[in-house]
């Protein structure tokens, strides 16, 4: 069963109203076996691609998942990427800037980060921070040191300008990237953030600052979609997954990810006649 992501995919141009994404579709899979076996495939197809795209030596992969509190982004990156042989993949994880880090434009700390040929970059949140936490919390605007802005929304539209160019600089010399939201609903995130508190296996997840976020819900869906309209182009949109049932979640993004590696064509070096024949000449001499 091929699962189409098409329906998941914002064009370039959409206008997004997160109110009208679904958070949940019915079942992909009939059983937790079936779920099982399916992204086991998906597991074993994306270390075939890895292997691929390492070889190849041509293309690079980026990652990005941005998500509000509870989505699971750890859990479908941890799922999806088992297979993945960790020489040929890191993750990274952006926090609040840094004091070296808010000396730099927002884009510099993200960009050192970014994989080289033939390898996978994850962000578990990412340069798009800036333009949503940032945003519904503008008081982070105030410490960045910028130059005093004519209003925020020029400094909005400002980054969402750069992000696009970055991205389209980095698709024009070969990093193909894939962009994951993991949409989740606010009556979800109660239940998880509940359980965070009554599973004692799941207390270490807990931190109040979720419950101080909760609050900001409607302002962070406004912020998300803007950036995500602004932001999803052609080479680089958007793929706007429903996030409450997490198998389901996986599921899709571990195809999204997948589809993106198949489309490259990707496929061993060529091996030319002198090399060949070197080949045949050291087998030789290991049969000795």
């Amino acid at each position: 069963m091929q699962i189409d992501t098409r329906a998941f995919i914002v064009r370039e141009g959409d206008e997004v109203d997160l109110g009208l994404w679904a958070t949940n579709v019915k079942p992909l899979c009939k059983s937790m076996k079936a779920y099982s076996n399916k992204l086991q495939d998906h597991v074993e197809r994306l270390s075939d691609q890895q292997r691929l795209l390492y070889a190849s030596n041509q293309h690079a992969l980026l990652l990005v998942f941005q998500a509000m509190d509870t989505a699971g982004k750890d859990g479908a990156i941890r799922h999806v990427m088992s297979g993945v042989n960790p020489q040929g993949c890191q993750v990274f994880s952006f926090q609040h800037p840094s004091a070296q880090e808010l000396q730099h434009d927002f884009l510099w700390r993200s960009t050192r980060d970014l994989p080289e040929r033939g390898h996978i970059g994850i962000f578990n949140r990412s340069y798009y921070e800036e333009v949503l936490i940032v945003r519904v919390h503008r008081s982070l605007l105030r410490g960045e040191g910028l130059p005093d802005p004519a209003d925020d929304e020029s400094v909005w539209h400002g980054r969402y300008r750069s992000i696009v160019d970055l991205e389209r600089h980095l698709h024009a010399n070969g990093t193909r990237i894939v962009k994951v939201f993991l949409h989740l609903s606010k009556e979800e995130q109660r239940k998880r953030l509940l359980a965070r508190i009554d599973e004692p296996d799941k207390n270490w997840k807990f931190s109040a600052a979720d419950i101080t976020e909760r609050k900001f819900w409607d302002a962070y869906m406004q912020a998300y979609g803007e950036a995500l309209s602004a932001t999803s182009t052609a080479d680089s949109h958007w793929h706007i997954v429903p996030a409450d049932d997490k198998d389901n979640a996986r599921l899709i993004v571990s195809q999204i990810v997948l589809d993106a590696l198949e489309g490259l064509k990707l496929s061993y070096p060529a091996v030319g006649a002198a090399r060949r024949q070197e080949l045949k000449t050291i087998r030789k001499q290991l049969e000795k």
